[in-house]
């Protein structure tokens, strides 16, 4: 794997201080982002002021970007979640952290204590909650570490990441740490699009050796998915998307075969993956059902 030769460890001389710094602020649903110049200020207590080396655009962040002001979309405020950052300072009651190490922000909090945490199970953490996931734009305590630069505006957290700031603040619940060996560039595809895909595979559907899978859909999430059944061993990966070039991306991923719903004529997708598939493999009711519902 290539060598990430980035610098780790930033200066810290911030520590403790307010950091001002660029970030793209969403201002109204649907209206452009504009990077203007914000306050972070330290850490509190559970919380990382983090220095984001690299940030990705997930599908969720446009869903966000348009959604309406309601109880889980708040206005102004500063997207992105998808990211990788350094350890700039921590605050009270941290353990396990210090400055420069390497940071995977990711949306779904993980207190390791709860019985959810605990279970093999789930990641759906019962201590925070909804609230822990959306955060409702603020941390912890209820409150924002971001505000607008010239006129002192509280800026709303999003996820409880907010990476599209060169700073910004993350609850120790929702951080994993990783080596510097791993690119940014690619380690930030885990804080959602990846994990959300393989984990489908390996966790939600437990695919089994020698089994068969459709997909249906091959952005980011759906390859993920073809990723995690390969690791898993399936012998038979069906690939269900409009655009054709997406077969032979998906080879690189584990695709066996792919099925283009405008090339198939009167049939329907589950008829062709049907002609493929035992119904004697022991899916699921609901998943036959769901099979049969599908043109």
């Amino acid at each position: 794997m290539e060598k990430n030769t980035q610098e780790a460890t930033p200066p810290t001389t911030t520590a403790g201080k307010i950091i001002r710094c660029k970030a793209a602020i969403c201002r109204n649903p649907g209206e452009a982002l504009v990077v203007e110049e914000i306050e972070v200020e330290p850490p509190k207590a559970w919380e990382v002021r983090l220095k984001i080396l690299c940030t990705s655009l997930c599908h969720s962040d446009v869903t966000f970007w348009k959604m309406k002001p309601g109880a889980v979309s708040a206005f102004p405020r500063i997207l992105g979640h998808e990211a990788v950052g350094v350890v700039e300072s921590v605050g009270e009651k941290v353990e396990g952290w210090r400055e420069g190490e390497r940071a995977l922000p990711v949306f779904a909090p993980d207190c390791e204590d709860c019985r959810d945490c605990r279970s093999a199970k789930s990641n759906m953490c019962a201590s925070f909650g909804r609230r822990g996931m959306v955060g409702f734009g603020m941390l912890r305590d209820g409150t924002s570490r971001f505000r607008d630069g010239s006129t002192g505006e509280v800026l709303h957290h999003f996820l409880g990441v907010s990476s599209f700031s060169e700073y910004t603040v993350v609850d120790v619940v929702n951080l994993v740490k990783i080596g510097v060996d791993i690119p940014v560039d690619k380690a930030c595809l885990l804080s959602c699009g990846v994990s959300t895909g393989v984990g489908a595979a390996w966790k939600a559907a437990e695919v089994e050796e020698g089994s068969t899978v459709a997909i249906f859909g091959l952005g980011a999430v759906g390859l993920a998915v073809a990723e995690g059944a390969r690791m898993r061993g399936a012998s038979k990966i069906i690939g269900v998307d409009l655009n054709a070039d997406k077969f032979e991306l998906g080879k690189q991923f584990g695709l066996t075969d792919f099925i283009n719903p405008t090339t198939i004529g009167d049939k329907r997708v589950s008829e062709v993956i049907g002609s493929s598939i035992s119904t004697e493999m022991g899916l699921p009711i609901f998943t036959l059902h769901t099979m049969h519902e599908i043109h």
